[in-house]
């Protein structure tokens, strides 16, 4: 199960426009079900003081079969980007401590393990553009105008994605109805829908690589009007 929360957090990583969006969000709470062995929860807790620092916090906390995830993402309000994420990871016989620190000016990426307050790996990745967040990735696309099928953009991480707006299609989570725009990658390996209205809601997010696995949006929070 690690390996497939590892692949699902990788594979969500996009960057997004700078156009204003209208609608705000803050206080936004959407709760997610995961593979129908486990639930996510999203909070969009609005900008907080954070080492000297004016930064937008939101949390995700996953809970599956013996494993539960807590991330803090502190991210740029204006830009979107990342600055910093903690995790608090824990199995049924072990707890993990993990810090991601981003750099916008070298497009770079460190990542710090620890246990028992002691750190036990480091990693280092750079890319050829900006370096977005996981959990963030479907949110950044508020900043985004109307779409138009066949608009894409690239995806940069540990590897390189095209994303491309496929359909506009009707789909039905949690016994309602959406239009959604419907994004897929290539290389294949992850479809995103996200609801065509105000809210833009990441309403499925589905990934084909390794043991897969999906996302369905079960409440949201405020509800759509």
């Amino acid at each position: 199960m690690n390996k497939l929360l590892i692949i699902m957090v990788s594979l969500l990583l996009f960057s997004a426009g700078i156009q204003a969006f209208a609608t705000d969000v803050t206080e936004e709470k959407i709760v997610y079900t995961i593979n129908g062995l486990g639930k996510a929860e999203y909070n969009d807790l609005g900008v907080v003081d954070y080492q000297n620092r004016k930064l937008k916090l939101t949390t995700f906390h996953t809970i599956v079969t013996g494993f539960k995830d807590l991330e803090k993402i502190y991210s740029d309000p204006e830009t979107g980007l990342p600055f910093r994420v903690e995790r608090s990871i824990s199995w049924p016989l072990s707890k993990e401590y993990i810090t991601e620190e981003y750099f916008s000016e070298t497009n770079s990426l460190v990542v710090k393990k620890y246990k028992n307050d002691k750190l036990v790996k480091e990693y280092s990745y750079k890319a050829k553009g900006p370096i977005h967040n996981a959990i963030l990735l479907p949110f950044s696309l508020r900043k985004e105008g109307d779409f138009q099928i066949g608009w894409s953009f690239d995806v940069r991480f540990l590897d390189e994605y095209k994303i491309t707006l496929s359909s506009i299609e009707e789909i039905k989570v949690n016994a309602k109805k959406f239009m959604a725009y419907h994004f897929t990658s290539e290389p294949p390996k992850f479809e995103i829908w996200i609801s065509k209205d105000k809210y833009r809601i990441p309403l499925v997010i589905k990934g084909s690589s390794g043991l897969g696995y999906t996302m369905r949006m079960l409440s949201h929070l405020p509800d759509e009007k």
